[in-house]
């Protein structure tokens, strides 16, 4: 029998599994996740933008505000408000001090305003002897206030108990000087009439066509 040298076949033994059981580690490649460094300037950054943002709504509500806003009416006249404030007064006339002292400071109030007078601030006489000097009120205004405010002092301070007709002809006293001293209106003047010429006897109208007084002329042969 003729034996010949060949190359032999070497098969490598799959690994049993008794081998992995022996303790040897297996490893198996697995992706692994990204890890966040976090940044120590990012919050300061946001913060900024977030109060930029609330800056720029509160300017823009604040134009829009100014934009659409209605500007308020006018104060009422002083002669208005005063009788405002007299009519109030007029409900109050069950208490006869709580009424003297409202419709007392009712007029001086409107008298400082009308007059530019520091009524609230003097007491009766000083501003009675002010007031004497004065030409914005006439004789007769004078004397009726002083009796208005002499009068309400009796019953502020001297604990005078007046009747229902007497309060109530304070009451008059005030609104007429009201009605008196407030402003007027100025009448619009217009142009001043033209006046006219007087006529004499037989003299022709104005308007009527006046009689020529040219010498005839001769007739051109």
């Amino acid at each position: 029998m003729l034996v010949t040298n060949s190359p032999a076949l070497i098969v490598p033994v799959p690994p049993s599994s008794s081998n992995s059981a022996a303790g040897e580690p297996v490893f198996h490649e697995a992706p692994k996740a990204l890890i966040y460094i976090p940044n120590g300037w990012a919050w300061l950054f946001w913060t900024l933008v977030v109060l930029a943002l609330i800056a720029v709504l509160y300017l823009a509500w604040r134009w829009w505000r100014k934009k659409v806003a209605v500007p308020p009416p006018p104060p009422a006249p002083p002669h208005v408000r005063a009788r405002r404030k007299l009519e109030q007064a007029l409900a109050m006339i069950s208490e006869p001090k709580q009424f003297s002292i409202l419709i007392s400071s009712a007029i001086r109030e409107y008298l400082e305003e009308r007059f530019n007078y520091h009524a609230p601030e003097r007491t009766t006489e000083e501003f009675l002897h002010e007031l004497q000097g004065s030409f914005v009120l006439t004789r007769d205004q004078k004397r009726s206030l002083g009796e208005f405010l002499a009068s309400c002092d009796l019953i502020k301070f001297a604990k005078y108990e007046p009747t229902e007709t007497e309060l109530r002809g304070l009451y008059d006293s005030a609104l007429r000087l009201v009605n008196e001293t407030e402003p007027r209106p100025v009448p619009v003047s217009g142009p001043p009439p033209v006046p006219k010429r007087p006529m004499s006897a037989g003299a022709p109208p104005l308007d009527s066509p006046q009689p020529s007084t040219a010498p005839p002329q001769s007739a051109v042969p």
